[in-house]
């Protein structure tokens, strides 16, 4: 047996990376493939710091994910790019004092450096960033398909405005009043013309379609709670001077205990309703509230502030006259911008009602302390509809509303259209010329890309008015209907927008006569599989689909719902804190991949834990991947040149543990089990090296296996035992069931000494791995999910109890 050479990561991942290359390796046929899978991640934003660890870390795991596929036989199309255009770009430019249009280009150098680096199976043939006019001409294009269709429409609204980035900034940007981005800076509302998209027009299809969507429960509960379906009805109070005002309630059945409304001081009916003698209180109220941000209104926890209008509305169930007020925790964005207030059943509407001494009137007995909140009583003070449930009297009482004209029953949405408007530089324009005698018209599709101009001068400024303006040679412009003199758009999209729409453009990159290729696009999409962050679960991931439903709906495309399967990954954090700049814990993982191998620093990370949950990232776990793969190199270099005594076969307890290892590693690869699936290989390598089962037999099907998540090394050894061909074209093993039972145990799982489930493990089984594997078990989980567990009782290979 000649001596095994020594295992050098770094001369090894060079020259497979350089092979893949050569060999287009990653590159597959995408107008004739036989199994079409299309692995998609998240794009990166392509900072100035280059990727950090937890990039890498999703990117490894979604690679890791695409080679499995490849290995059962799909044609696997792994696409990259970069999400370049934004606000953070554009501020860390001003910061250093470049323009972006220079700035962007070298990060996306550093990125590309890095991706390669860690040896991704990426079809660079098909990269693309959002700010190359060859696809933002096309981000361009779908804007004009919207507005053709009535889809993206123009209004003045109330936004959050960050003084320091000088530009609108999203509701889920700011935090208790501050921005996000300037924890010092004080986010005040403005009103501006905006640009909007009406993805409220699909709020219904956008949540019944989460039923269908194989994504995890959390991410379609965070996109349920954020469309935010109310059943309920709209009432209408009127007012001795003809005026009508609607509210919108989800609790019809309080309506006898309304004692006062409260319209948003920005309601169209203010000016109208207010005396003559309240007139001057009200609009100094109106000035103070147009300085908070929108966000602190809706957060309701300080003082309640108003002013009485001076008039009255009658309600429609008592025929009462009740007192208008105008107040700040009513949002013109939310429902009609009025409310009919009952203090004695909601906790905003007491503290307002006890602050101005207003009425409380119980409707609703629940023998709890007002005010009383919950739908479990029966009504009193409620006429005829005394000693009704609230859920029949809510019935009853529209229905006797809507026979008097005075309601009807409704179901409303929490989504706001989409402001897509940026005051800023670096993004691109929107596509839209304002003529006063046409008023906004679609550049024309044969002049798009409408091209971002390079400009020194982009720095904002307090206006609301974007730095494009002040360039006039690029912001006049004739009337493409009536050849008048015009004004370019001067607002440029969110990079939301961009975002939204990338991986419909990956498989046709070459095309720059169509945003996508028809056929292409048929054979490859809907996407497959996406693996991206719990960040982007909300506003991401429902601006996709929107877009996607709206180009279905207007016959681009062929489907609905860009993404039938998504899965997302855990967080990685160092110190037991998320990373951050700020925090100075942020991983950069050039210096680690130099020292140990892109194939150890990817194993490493996938070990950490769960990969849907995440890990604490530590230095010292590395170390033991590196032996693992050393262990593996010495038992493929002894299987390519074997011991003139080695018998046929495999010893019987490596052939069990072989099997019982494909059926483990498959499973997990599978369900992105990715420690357990690496813990498994371990297992089976170290038992090779006692039982002496080093033979081809033994090893290949354990290259095969490690190739997704460590492709350099296995790429080698596979070559050091004469395959010609790349590991990648061999076949996923299979197992042979009765081999891979064999040795298995059932464990009994109860839950305070109650049978709950069965699980099915390897004789020897660690309590740690049956603690895990009975807490995914969803006939076990649902008796323990909210409660502390504890103690846990294991009798090994026999029976787990939780006691919660």
């Amino acid at each position: 047996m000649s001596s095994v050479p020594p295992y050098d990561p770094r001369a090894v991942e060079a020259k497979w990376q350089a092979r893949w290359a050569g060999d287009h390796t990653n590159e597959p046929d995408l107008d004739r493939p036989r199994r079409p899978f299309y692995n998609l991640m998240m794009f990166p934003y392509p900072s100035a710091e280059g990727l950090h660890v937890g990039n890498m870390f999703a990117f490894t795991g979604a690679d890791i994910y695409g080679r499995f596929k490849r290995l059962q036989g799909y044609d696997v199309f792994e696409p990259i790019g970069f999400d370049a255009f934004g606000i953070h770009s554009e501020n860390y430019a001003l910061q250093v004092g470049t323009n972006p249009a220079r700035l962007i280009p070298k990060n996306i150098e550093t990125f590309r450096r890095q991706l390669r680096r860690f040896g991704g199976m990426f079809d660079w043939r098909h990269e693309l960033s959002t700010t190359d006019p060859r696809y933002y001409k096309w981000t361009q294009w779908i804007f004009l398909q919207l507005f053709k269709a009535g889809l993206a429409f123009r209004k003045k609204a109330a936004v959050n405005w960050c003084p320091k980035d000088m530009s609108v900034v999203a509701n889920e940007q700011v935090i208790n009043g501050y921005c996000e981005r300037h924890p010092d800076t004080k986010v005040e509302q403005r009103f501006l013309e905006q640009w909007f998209f009406a993805i409220t027009k699909y709020a219904a299809r956008l949540l019944d379609n989460l039923d269908r969507v194989d994504w995890s429960e959390s991410t379609r509960t965070l996109q349920r709670n954020w469309i935010g379906r109310s059943e309920g009805a709209e009432l209408v109070f009127t007012t001795a001077g003809g005026a009508n005002i609607a509210v919108f309630t989800t609790r019809p059945d309080t309506v006898f205990g309304a004692t006062y409304l409260v319209l948003a001081p920005e309601h169209p009916l203010v000016d109208q309703l207010t005396a003559q003698e309240q007139r001057s209180a009200v609009n100094a109220y109106r000035r103070e509230v147009q300085a908070k941000d929108i966000v602190s209104r809706k957060v309701g926890d300080k003082a309640k502030t108003g002013v009485f209008l001076g008039s009255y509305a009658r309600n429609p169930a008592t025929e009462e006259a009740i007192p208008i007020w105008v107040a700040d925790y009513v949002l013109m964005e939310y429902g009609t911008g009025a409310i009919m207030a009952v203090p004695a059943h909601d906790r905003r509407d007491f503290e307002f009602a006890t602050q101005f001494k207003l009425p409380i009137r119980e409707v609703v007995h629940t023998g709890e302390p007002l005010p009383s909140v919950a739908e479990a009583g029966v009504l009193v003070h409620s006429g005829e509809f005394d000693g009704l449930s609230c859920p029949e009297a809510q019935r009853r009482i529209v229905g006797w509303l809507q026979a008097k004209g005075l309601g009807t029953p409704q179901v409303q949405y929490r989504l706001h259209d989409w402001c897509i408007s940026r005051q800023r530089y670096w993004g691109p324009p929107i596509p839209i010329i304002h003529c006063d005698r046409c008023g906004p018209v679609g550049v024309p599709e044969e002049d798009l890309p409408v091209e971002l101009p390079f400009i020194e001068d982009f720095r904002p400024d307090a206006s609301g008015v974007s730095p494009l303006a002040r360039h006039k040679e690029w912001y006049f412009v004739k009337c493409p209907q009536c050849g008048a003199q015009g004004r370019r758009e001067t607002d440029v999209s969110d990079t939301f927008l961009d975002s939204a729409w990338y991986f419909l453009r990956y498989p046709s990159t070459e095309f720059d006569d169509r945003p996508w290729d028809p056929a292409r696009t048929t054979t490859w999409l809907p996407v497959s599989t996406y693996i991206g962050g719990n960040e982007h679960a909300v506003l991401h991931l429902l601006y996709s689909r929107f877009v996607t439903m709206a180009l279905e709906e207007l016959g681009h495309l062929h489907f609905e719902e860009p993404f039938p399967k998504l899965r997302a990954h855990g967080l990685i954090i160092k110190d037991g804190a998320k990373m951050s700049k700020s925090r100075g814990n942020v991983v950069i993982p050039d210096a680690y991949i130099q020292k140990w191998g892109a194939d150890t620093f990817r194993m490493y990370l996938m070990f950490l834990g769960p990969f849907q949950e995440g890990g604490d990232f530590r230095d010292e776990g590395i170390t033991g991947i590196r032996r693992f793969l050393e262990k593996v190199w010495t038992l493929a270099h002894e299987a390519a040149t074997p011991a003139p005594d080695a018998g046929p076969g495999l010893p019987e307890a490596v052939q069990r543990k072989l099997h019982q290892t494909i059926r483990k590693v498959t499973a997990d690869t599978e369900s992105l089990d990715y420690n357990t699936a690496i813990a498994a290989m371990m297992e089976y390598v170290n038992l090779v090296r006692e039982q002496g089962g080093g033979s081809r037999d033994g090893v290949e099907p354990l290259l095969v296996m490690l190739a997704p998540y460590a492709p350099h090394v296995a790429e080698e050894l596979w070559s050091a035992l004469e395959h010609d061909r790349s590991v990648f074209q061999a076949s996923w093993p299979s197992y042979d069931a009765g081999l891979a039972a064999a040795g298995d145990v059932e464990i009994v799982v109860q839950v305070n000494g109650k049978v709950r489930g069965r699980l099915t493990v390897s004789r020897g089984a660690s309590e740690a791995e049956v603690v895990e594997l009975a807490l995914r078990d969803e006939s076990v989980r649902k008796f323990v999910d909210g409660k502390p567990v504890r103690k846990t009782i294991y009798v090994q290979d026999r029976l787990l109890n939780f006691v919660v």
